[in-house]
């Protein structure tokens, strides 16, 4: 079969013939239509991921972590996880069994690459919203990196979860402009001065902000954290549930102690979700999805075009491999 294949860390993949996968008793094999093309995809293959190791510990290797494909059957599923070193950018794919619980049919009428583009996007969003800082009806959210695909979606599923309020932070200014369509309602252009930009997070919710989804971290999250720090001592009188999603703008940052101390901010890795709210999650989107409630844009291309496709920057679009 036709693949996207790695030979080391660091590769560009190439579109290369691979030994076809061989399910054993209780897998699945999947005959892959769609799969987006993911930051996550990028960093392990690079090697930098914590993940890395455990996605390629031998190679050659196909890359890829989940997608969208017909079973043997005919049903259209997403589906996720696979066995080493089979990935999912391929004309096929296995489930092992351990991963069914994650695999959910997708409605008729819904295209395999909106099936892809969208789920994958929005449980990103959706599942430390729904499920692990349990947004409330009329509370303030900041998303901090909000022109990007994953940005877009995260102001939509916010809305739709009840948020009374979103500040968005991005570096393109006509983008930052486009979006109040979507449902933000402040922007911020993170180029500015630190000062200007601390002024900017203050005055854009002086009330406070009761959700941050970041995808940003660097220097733009290390200036909003500094903002947090009270004037005087005083017990916590706001609290503010910090979800750390992506590192777009810097790996790294200095946070003060006094930051966390005694500003009631309470810190959340995206993934600090329970995985039992997965399929239940995915019905929901599927639903939204079948609403047309969920707006993303998306790119077409050929796997055998994954060598330029991995190259290519996006800018508030996702790209989806189609084999």
């Amino acid at each position: 079969m036709k693949a996207a294949v790695i030979c080391k860390f660091g590769d560009t993949p190439r579109y290369e013939e691979f030994p076809d996968p061989v399910p054993s008793q209780g897998d699945s094999i999947i005959y892959v239509k769609a799969v987006v093309l993911e930051n996550f995809d990028k960093v392990t293959v690079a090697g930098t991921h914590y993940a890395s190791k455990a996605q390629y510990p031998a190679f050659p290797a196909i890359v890829g972590h989940n997608g969208v494909g017909v079973l043997e059957d005919g049903t259209l599923v997403a589906f996720g996880g696979t066995k080493p070193p089979y990935g999912t950018m391929a004309e096929k794919a296995v489930v092992p069994q351990k991963f069914s619980m994650f695999m959910s049919k997708v409605p008729q009428g819904i295209a395999p690459e909106m099936a892809a583009a969208v789920l994958s996007t929005a449980l990103v969003s959706f599942l430390p919203l729904r499920y692990g800082v349990k947004l409330q009806a009329g509370e303030t959210v900041l998303i901090n990196g909000v022109s990007g695909a994953s940005g877009r979606v995260a102001v939509q599923i916010a809305k739709k979860l009840g948020a009374e309020k979103i500040i968005g932070t991005g570096r393109n200014e006509e983008a930052l402009k486009a979006l109040s369509k979507l449902g933000v309602d402040v922007t911020i252009n993170t180029t500015q001065s630190d000062e200007d930009l601390a002024k900017a997070f203050t005055g854009a919710a002086p009330k406070g902000y009761d959700i941050v989804l970041d995808f940003l971290w660097g220097k733009p999250t290390e200036v909003f954290l500094r903002t947090l720090v009270p004037k005087e001592a005083s017990f916590v009188t706001h609290r503010t549930r910090f979800v750390q999603i992506g590192e777009s703008a810097g790996p790294t940052i200095s946070l003060p102690a006094e930051a966390i101390r005694t500003s009631g901010l309470e810190l959340l890795g995206a993934s600090n979700i329970p995985p039992e709210a997965v399929p239940d999650a995915l019905k929901e989107i599927w639903k939204w999805v079948e609403d047309g409630a969920l707006q993303i844009d998306i790119e077409k291309v050929p796997l055998s075009n994954i060598a330029e496709a991995w190259k290519e920057k996006t800018d508030g679009k996702r790209i989806v491999i189609i084999p």
